[in-house]
C-alpha cells in the first residue's frame, strides 16, 4: 500500500503537480503581498516585539513532533495562536517566514511545495483561525466583558477549526493536481482523522499559551484591542 508522507501538513516535493505547484505558489505569494500591506496596521512599537516572539515559538514548537497514531506525528501549526495575538495579517507573516526558513535551511517541506505549505497553514490556517477566534468572541461579548478562561476556550475552538481548514486546503490542492499513487478518498479520510487529533492538541497549546499572555499583559492580545469591553483579569 502506498502512502503520502508528510507531517502535520508539511508537504514534500512531488506529492502534486508542477502547474499546482505553480498555482498555489502565485496564491501564497499574493496573499503575502496582500499580508505585509495589512499588517502596516496591525503592528505598533508593542506588537513587533511580540510578533518576533511569535515567529520564534512557532518555529521552535514546530520542530517538535508529538505522536498521533503509530507512524504518524503532528506538531502545532500556529495559524491560530498568531492571529488572536499578534493580527491575522501580521500572523500569515510569521508563519510564512517560518515555512521559508524550514524549507530552505531545514529541509522541512519541499521547495517546490513551499507555495502550497504556506497557503495552507499561513493563509488557510490563520484565516480560518482567526475568523472562527472572532466569531466565539462575539457570540461570548453578548453576555459581558471576556474572561480569562473564555479567552483560552476560543483559543482551542479556534485552533482546532483552523488545523482542520488547513487539512482540507490539502485535499482541495491534491483534488486539483495530486500526483502521488494515494486515492483522493483515502487521503480525505487520513487527513481529516489525524488533524482533528492534532488540533485537539493545537487547540490546548493555543489555549495555554494565550491566556498566560492576557493574564500577564491583555493590552498584546490583538483580538482584544479596541474592544469597550476587553476582558476580565482576575487579580
Amino acid at each position: 500500500m502506498t502512502t503520502v508522507t508528510f507531517s502535520a501538513m508539511h508537504m514534500s516535493d512531488g506529492i502534486v503537480s508542477a502547474p499546482t505547484s505553480v498555482l498555489f505558489g502565485v496564491i501564497a505569494a499574493v496573499a503575502v503581498a496582500v499580508a505585509v500591506r495589512g499588517a502596516r496596521s496591525e503592528l505598533d512599537e508593542r506588537a513587533v516585539p511580540l510578533a518576533g516572539l511569535v515567529t520564534a515559538f512557532i518555529f521552535a514548537v514546530q520542530m517538535v513532533n508529538f505522536p498521533i497514531l503509530p507512524g504518524v506525528s503532528g506538531h502545532l501549526l500556529g495559524g491560530a495562536l498568531a492571529a488572536i495575538l499578534v493580527g491575522p495579517h501580521t500572523g500569515i507573516l510569521c508563519i510564512a517566514i517560518v515555512l521559508v526558513v524550514q524549507s530552505l535551511l531545514f529541509a522541512d517541506g519541499g521547495v517546490s511545495a513551499l507555495g502550497t505549505n504556506i497557503t495552507n497553514i499561513a493563509v488557510i490556517g490563520v484565516a480560518a483561525g482567526y475568523a472562527t477566534a472572532v466569531a466565539v468572541a462575539h457570540l461570548l461579548r453578548r453576555a459581558g466583558a471576556l474572561s480569562v478562561r473564555q479567552l483560552g476556550f476560543l483559543g482551542f475552538v479556534a485552533a482546532l477549526v483552523g488545523t482542520v481548514c488547513a487539512a482540507m486546503g490539502f485535499v482541495l490542492e491534491y483534488a486539483i493536481g495530486g500526483s502521488a499513487p494515494a486515492s483522493l478518498a483515502a487521503v480525505t479520510a487520513y487527513l481529516l482523522g489525524t488533524h482533528v487529533l492534532i488540533g485537539l492538541g493545537e487547540g490546548a497549546i493555543t489555549a495555554v499559551t494565550v491566556t498566560a499572555v492576557a493574564r500577564a499583559r491583555p493590552d498584546l492580545v490583538y483580538l482584544l484591542r479596541n474592544q469597550p469591553n476587553r476582558m476580565e483579569v482576575p487579580a
